[in-house]
This record gives structure tokens, sequence and C-alpha cells, in this order.
């Protein structure tokens, strides 16, 4: 499977202090490769909760939203939504921003997270399964931060959708999708 390009560059890593191994001509130690795992798992379950926080705050005009408002700015931008503030959408803004094509809707979304995870993963199994497990962990932590039953239909399609997403990457790797310390 080829995975199509989206609206959003690949995201860019920094040199950590340790430094990164170029081309991956240097094996890594195992507790390099565990600090990495740990790494790409963190960076997926806080980029998917930003992504369905925002979602369930469109969805939700009665939320709080004001009050995050400053912490979602760099998001925003680092995602490539350079649309009108979201503090001052009209409700019916907020609703094409959520809707089937818009920037915040299921299908761009769901694009967005997966291909934080694919990219950021480079083909590596144990990565892509961190990103994934870091991907649900995300969503749980939104689920809980939303503070009801469970988060808008929305956020529920986006995340399987995202999840399907990796998990069909990984096949086309040659992957199973089984998690095989389970």
């Amino acid at each position: 499977m080829k995975i199509a390009p989206t609206q959003t560059p690949p995201p860019t890593f920094q040199e950590n202090a340790k430094g990164i191994k170029p081309l991956y001509t240097e094996k890594l130690t195992a507790d390099e490769a565990k600090e990495l795992r740990q790494q790409v798992e963190l960076n997926a379950n806080a980029f998917t909760f930003n992504s369905v926080e925002i979602q369930s705050n469109l969805f939700n005009p009665q939320s709080d939203f004001e009050k995050e408002y400053q912490e979602f700015q760099s998001f925003l931008k680092d995602i490539g939504y350079e649309g009108k503030p979201i503090a001052s959408l009209s409700q019916e803004e907020a609703g094409a921003l959520v809707a089937e094509d818009g920037f915040f809707g299921i299908e761009q979304t769901s694009q967005r997270i997966a291909d934080f995870v694919i990219n950021g993963a480079g083909g590596n199994e144990d990565l892509l399964r961190a990103g994934r497990e870091g991907v649900l962990k995300g969503f749980e932590e939104a689920q809980q931060a939303w503070g009801e039953e469970k988060l808008p239909d929305i956020s529920q399609q986006t995340m399987k959708k995202a999840v399907e997403m990796i998990d069909r990457a990984m096949s086309d790797l040659g992957f199973s999708i089984l998690n095989q310390e389970a």
C-alpha cells in the first residue's frame, strides 16, 4: 500500500541529547531502542489527545475551549491549520470544520494521526506498535478529559479509522497486526 501524502508535511525530528543514529548505520543498544519506543508512544499519545480534543471542543461549543485556546495555537500551526482563529468561529464555521470534508473532519484528522505514526516509525515494526499504542492511550486520555460517558461519535469514528490505517500499513509492511507480546 502506498501511503498518500496529506496537506501536512511529515514530522521533523530534532537530534536528542544522546544523538540519533544516522540512517540506521549504527545499531541501537537495547536501552536506546526502549527509549526511542517510549518517545514514539508518548508523541503519538500527545498528538492523538490534542487532535481528538480539538474535534470534541468544536463539536461541543459549550466547552471551556476559550481557556485552553493558547495551548492549541502551536499545535494547530504544526498540523497545518491556517484558518480563522478557533475561538472566533461561528457555529456554522465550526460545523464546516468538522464536516466530512472539513479540516477537523473524520477523514483528514484520522489521516493526520495515522501519518504521524507511520511516517515517524519509518517502517520499524516496534515503533509502529509503540505509535499505535500511543494513539490508543491518547484517545483514552481524551475520553477521561471529556468527563462524560464517551466522546462524540466523530471522535470515536476518527479513532477507529486512524487505527485501521496504522494496522493496514503494518500489514502492508508484512507485520502481524496482533501484538506479539500478548
